[in-house]
């Protein structure tokens, strides 16, 4: 069988992990230690990379933009300064963060509570922290405890200027095995990731206006992101640069890069700009994407 890039990434990690080469308890994602914007044209197809069709649509003219930001801050690092600064410097109006601490909370609270009045933040089972901060009021919140993978999730609904949305902060199995293998891992997570979506989106109303953002541990063919698919969701940094990368991790070989951090929409909702970060500390980078209220289809 001949394996994906990113799972031959994973097996090289591996191989050098069990000859000491990144130390035993070093891990491609949610380690005990821890481009440039991005305003490419959209593409109906991440495999559609033969042609360049317009770009995105403005904003229109007295729309209100939603811009989201998404970023697992690793938790060995979360509260350097230089993660606070990356989120500082793009000024989203909604701000999802994986991987939070005490410590981190205290950073991000210090910083930025006069810029974001509404926050969330919980600490969870090592690398399971959640953060949620917005410039709008948080109208709703649900903590979603694992019922299939490791790590929650937090369902919130804010009142933006473009009417209510519900957001979900996601933080997905990563691809390794109970034995700590990365290897099998790869092989036997694929259905818990979707598992762990379909658990989660039985919390979600279907008639609202839907982001679902974080670390997915999958690019944009994954399971997870297929589920979603299913119920009329899109991820959006796949169709504005499927080449992007959102995760770097330094091998003997040389940089890891694979796209593991998504925002994705439902209907209701127009994707104008989707950006990678390059900033912080984390081996993950901020992955921004601008929204707005989708105009309504004239009926025929």
């Amino acid at each position: 069988m001949v394996l994906p890039r990113w799972a031959r990434a994973l097996v090289a990690v591996a191989l050098l992990c069990s000859c000491g080469g990144c130390g035993s308890s070093a891990s491609p994602d949610d380690a005990d230690d821890p481009g440039s914007s991005v305003r490419h044209h959209p593409r109906t197809s991440t495999s559609s990379l033969s042609f360049d069709p317009p770009p995105l649509p403005a904003v229109p003219a007295g729309t209100p933009p939603l811009r989201v930001l998404t970023f697992n801050i690793n938790f060995g690092v979360g509260e350097d300064p230089r993660n606070v600064a990356a989120v500082a410097e793009a000024d989203a109006d909604l701000v999802l963060l994986q991987e939070t601490t005490l410590a981190s909370e205290q950073a991000f609270r210090q910083v930025l509570a006069d810029r974001y009045p509404h926050m969330l933040f919980r600490e969870c089972c090592n690398a399971g922290g959640l953060g949620v901060m917005s410039k709008y009021p948080i109208a709703e919140e649900q903590y979603l405890e694992p019922t299939v993978g490791w790590f929650p999730a937090w369902r919130v609904v804010i009142d933006a200027p473009l009417g209510p949305v519900q957001v979900l902060d996601v933080h997905l199995r990563p691809p390794m095995s109970d034995g700590g293998s990365w290897v099998a891992g790869y092989f036997s997570t694929r259905d818990v990731r979707r598992d762990e979506m379909a658990a989660f989106w039985v919390a979600m109303d279907p008639s609202m206006p839907t982001i679902v953002a974080g670390d997915f541990n999958e690019d944009a063919e994954g399971k997870a992101i297929a589920y979603l698919a299913e119920q009329g969701l899109h991820s959006a940094l796949p169709q504005v640069a499927p080449k992007a990368k959102t995760w770097r991790w330094p091998t003997r070989m040389g940089e890891l890069r694979m796209m593991l951090d998504h925002v994705v929409y439902g209907a209701g909702l127009q994707l104008h700009a989707a950006e990678v970060m390059d900033r912080g500390t984390s081996d993950h980078q901020p992955v921004l994407v601008v929204l707005s209220a989708a105009e309504p289809v004239a009926a025929r």
